[in-house]
Formats: structure tokens, C-alpha cells, sequence
């Protein structure tokens, strides 16, 4: 990646973007322009993410995250290198990576932060194999979406 002129500006203003969502909410702590995002994702007690897979777009080469627990009790249901899926807890400050194309969901076994490093999203779209919320998938057109094509409301 060519580093611009722009990229070495430095902000120095706090950012957050809370982005609530029928598990919880997420917490951005960086702007979606940057090559990367960190957010908090709070689950609540019994909750789960989306069982859903990070595809590619056409100038994007797909998601990978890495999560860390720092509150609560958590686990991911994620897929190993046979197509089998796995129950791992996630340890108290230690960190768990999944991959381009992998299937994982998170689950909280109480209330539970996450922090999530991740690279952008770019013009992929998040597969939502199964969906406690009847979401669809998750395109780069949702993603524009203050609430990401969920209503809170309902």
C-alpha cells in the first residue's frame, strides 16, 4: 500500500461510533477510512452473533479479525481446516484470529467486551449462514447504513 500525504496526518480529536445491534452493540474507536478497525463488541448474556463467513469483493480481499475477551465470558463456535465446527471459550486476554472465508460466531456465556481488530470490509459482504435476527448478508451498501439494514425499532 502507498502511504499518502493524508495517511501521516494525525487526528487529534476522540472518536466513537456506537452501533447497536440485536446482540448488544459495537463501539467504533476508529473512523472507517482508516486500513483497519477496532471496536468493542458488547455481547449480552445468552446472545449470539451471526454464524457468517468474511468473502471477498472485487477490490477487496475479505475481513480477518482477532478478538480479545476483557470482560464477561465468551465463546466462538468457528470452523478448523476440515470443515468442522468447534466450541473454543475464549480466554480472559487472549487472543483468537479467524480468517478470510472462515465460518465462526461469537457467543456471550454472560455479558461479555470484546475488543475486535480487524482489516476493512472493503466492498466484501459478511455471509450470515444462520442468523438469530433474520438479518440477510451484509454488503458494502448496508454497511453505509447507521444501523447496518437492522432496525432497533422493531
Amino acid at each position: 500500500m502507498e502511504v499518502t500525504a493524508e495517511m501521516l496526518k494525525i487526528n487529534t480529536e476522540g472518536f466513537v461510533k456506537r452501533v447497536l445491534k440485536p446482540w448488544g452493540y459495537e463501539d467504533h474507536y476508529v473512523t472507517e477510512d482508516l486500513p483497519y478497525m477496532f471496536k468493542n463488541l458488547h455481547i449480552d448474556a445468552g446472545k449470539r452473533l451471526s454464524l457468517q463467513r468474511h468473502l471477498p469483493g472485487e477490490t477487496s480481499p475479505g475481513k480477518v479479525e482477532s478478538w480479545v475477551v476483557v470482560s464477561g465470558k465468551a465463546k466462538v463456535i468457528w470452523e478448523d481446516a476440515t470443515g468442522e465446527m468447534i466450541e473454543t471459550e475464549l480466554n480472559l486476554g487472549e487472543g483468537f484470529t479467524s480468517v478470510i472465508g472462515q465460518k465462526h460466531r461469537l457467543v456471550g456465556i454472560t455479558d461479555c467486551d470484546i475488543h475486535e481488530a480487524s482489516s476493512p470490509e472493503g466492498d466484501g459482504t459478511t455471509e450470515r449462514l444462520e442468523d438469530d435476527y433474520n438479518r440477510p448478508d451484509e454488503t458494502a451498501e448496508m454497511r453505509a447504513d447507521p444501523n447496518r439494514g437492522w432496525n432497533p425499532d422493531k
